[in-house]
């Protein structure tokens, strides 16, 4: 599941926090910010080595650097920079603070984070949540959302699936048999039988029931799922589905979906952008040639412009 080729953005072999903090001081100080000078520096770093700057600024300089980043930036490129600059966990949390803020839900960053975060994640996601906002991710889903929808984000965010290896042949094929006849089999569709299937197995198990499936119903488990369920349910199982076969195809189809078209949806693909780079993002770019024929370099360099394109397309590492 993890990319076999990793991320784009490394650690900075000669780093030293402290000459990095004055190079970037110097880029926000007098009239003018060089934003080139500050790409340069924190796209070359790991997400560590950059918290390190952040200590260094306020130790030497005796300023906050986010603050001054801020204050110097905007727009989406403010926001590829501070995402960078925040620890992944708490950048998550954010993001999920963000998707159910105010009027209206962004499902698709709720449904994107808890369908592909492992259950190591998500522990750690629940917790600095509870630390930042002094309440529970889950009170906060069942407070923003509604239904079978609901139930699958708390299942998701209790971070319960089994972690195990382990494949049971004669529980893959019942697994698959219950899952035909909770929905393709009969009028109406037990959505709660999906629902404990898809959120609790192992993923090897699953990847085995997905295939038996096949076999008994004659279409995938996607499909299945596509004619089954509606909405944001239907949205959330098909993510589970795509994670567990390969996250690096489901973030690229992230990634390919926030550019299509007219218009972008910049806060996913900042988020995709920044929360992968030093994960998986080799694979990602790897995925999104395979699956829709042009790069993933090509695709922001024709949907994005200036600074924001610039640290996309460092953070994209590179044409393929």
């Amino acid at each position: 599941m993890a990319g076999v080729k990793g991320g784009t953005v490394k650690p900075y072999s000669g780093f030293n926090a402290a000459e990095d903090a004055h190079k970037l001081r110097k880029a926000m100080k007098g009239i003018g910010t060089d934003e080139d000078a500050i790409i340069d520096v924190l796209v070359k770093r790991s997400v560590s080595q950059r918290q390190e700057i952040n200590i260094a600024y306020k130790t030497s300089i005796g300023r906050d650097l986010i603050g001054d980043l801020k204050s110097e930036l905007s727009g989406n490129f403010e926001d590829v920079i501070v995402g960078l600059m925040t620890p992944l966990t708490l950048y998550d949390v954010r993001e999920l603070k963000k998707a159910m803020k105010g009027a209206g839900t962004d499902e698709g960053c709720l449904i994107e984070i808890l369908a592909s975060r492992s259950t190591d994640e998500i522990r750690r996601i629940n917790e600095t949540y509870k630390i930042e906002y002094g309440k529970s991710l889950e009170d906060d889903i069942c407070s923003d959302t509604s239904f079978m929808f609901q139930r699958v984000l708390v299942s998701l965010a209790a971070g319960g699936r089994d972690q195990g290896t382990n494949v049971d042949d004669a529980l893959a094929k019942k697994d698959a048999q219950d899952l035909y006849e909770a929905g393709e089999k009969k009028w109406g569709t037990d959505e709660v039988k999906f629902l404990m299937i898809l959120c609790t197995r192992n993923r090897n198990h699953l990847l085995k029931v997905f295939e038996e499936y096949q076999k008994i119903c004659k279409k995938s488990i996607d499909d299945s799922i596509k004619s089954e369920m509606t909405g944001s349910f239907e949205d959330s199982l098909l993510a589970v589905v795509r994670c567990l076969r390969s996250k690096p195809s489901y973030f690229a189809s992230r990634l390919y979906k926030s550019m299509k078209g007219a218009g972008t949806d910049d806060r996913t693909l900042v988020r995709v952008m920044v929360s992968r780079c030093e994960i998986d993002m080799l694979d990602i770019r790897a995925e999104f040639k395979r699956m829709y024929g042009k790069s993933l370099y090509s695709f922001i360099k024709g949907d994005c412009s200036g600074d924001y394109r610039k640290v996309l397309l460092k953070l994209c590492g590179g044409e393929d």
